[in-house]
């Protein structure tokens, strides 16, 4: 089984009050999408990156500064009926400017900026990719365990 730690919960409790506002402040322009936040482990969330960029193309992402988080952007609303093991998402209702400078996350980073992705995660296609992020870890994990690593 994927071991996903609690990492990402308390990167997503410890996010929920501390989102930044984006940089400048004030009135967004109104084509900029409101976004929830999927949180999953950096290991899942890289292979899910991966198969996202591959395949469908992805949205903006953050990385926590620990380095054990990843977040996918995705549209407001998702978090009233997301329910994948092993990931959270946060209700925020917040707003990302098309070429955003800081992220909207305090202690984040860029993984995938949104300037240089789709405006926000399709989370249909996030929870395809993530399940099968997690197969491919596991079937690593299963190939080294096989070999004696």
């Amino acid at each position: 089984m994927l071991d996903t730690g609690g990492a990402h919960r308390s990167y997503a409790a410890a996010r929920a009050d501390g989102l930044a506002a984006a940089p400048g402040g004030g009135d967004r322009p109104p084509a900029a999408p409101a976004w929830d936040l999927v949180t999953v482990p950096s290991r899942q969330g890289l292979e899910a990156v991966d198969i996202l960029r591959l395949r469908t193309g992805v949205g903006p992402v953050l990385h926590d500064a620990s380095g054990d988080t990843l977040g996918f952007l995705v549209p407001a609303g998702t978090a009233a009926d997301w329910d994948l093991p092993g990931s959270a998402c946060i209700q925020t209702h917040r707003r990302v400017r098309a070429a955003a400078g800081d992220p909207p996350v305090a202690g984040t980073r860029w993984l995938v900026a949104p300037e240089h992705s789709n405006p926000v995660n399709d989370p249909t296609l996030l929870r395809l990719a993530l399940g099968e992020a997690t197969r491919t870890i596991r079937a690593a994990e299963g190939i080294q365990a096989a070999d004696g690593r």
